[in-house]
């Protein structure tokens, strides 16, 4: 792991992603929602210490993209040398390749 903490940036499509997850658990249950919020943030936020935990995603085959799981969620960064940049939450059954031709 590279030295020093890393700033954790949200990209606007990262944070469109996690709008729309929320949107849908919030149909069934506001609490859930914001429970999700409060454990995503805070995960992606350990990413400015811990940035090369998780895995390598397997469609992308980079060593700098990387994703950690939250519940069923997968939340994708790519980490630099100074910020671990937040690229996609995704539930784990949307479609991937769906969403990589939307980036």
């Amino acid at each position: 792991m590279g030295s020093g903490k890393r700033v954790v940036v949200w990209t606007p499509s990262a944070r469109d992603c996690l709008d729309e997850v929320l949107q849908f658990i919030a149909a069934d249950s506001p609490a859930a929602a914001a429970k999700v919020l409060e454990v995503v943030l805070a995960a992606a936020e350990s990413l400015s210490v811990f940035s090369e935990r998780g895995r390598i995603v397997p469609e992308i085959e980079s060593r700098s993209v990387r994703e950690i799981f939250v519940y069923r969620l997968r939340v994708m960064c790519q980490v630099y040398s100074k910020e671990v940049r937040i690229l996609a939450v995704l539930h784990g059954a949307m479609d991937f390749e769906r969403w990589l031709r939307h980036i």
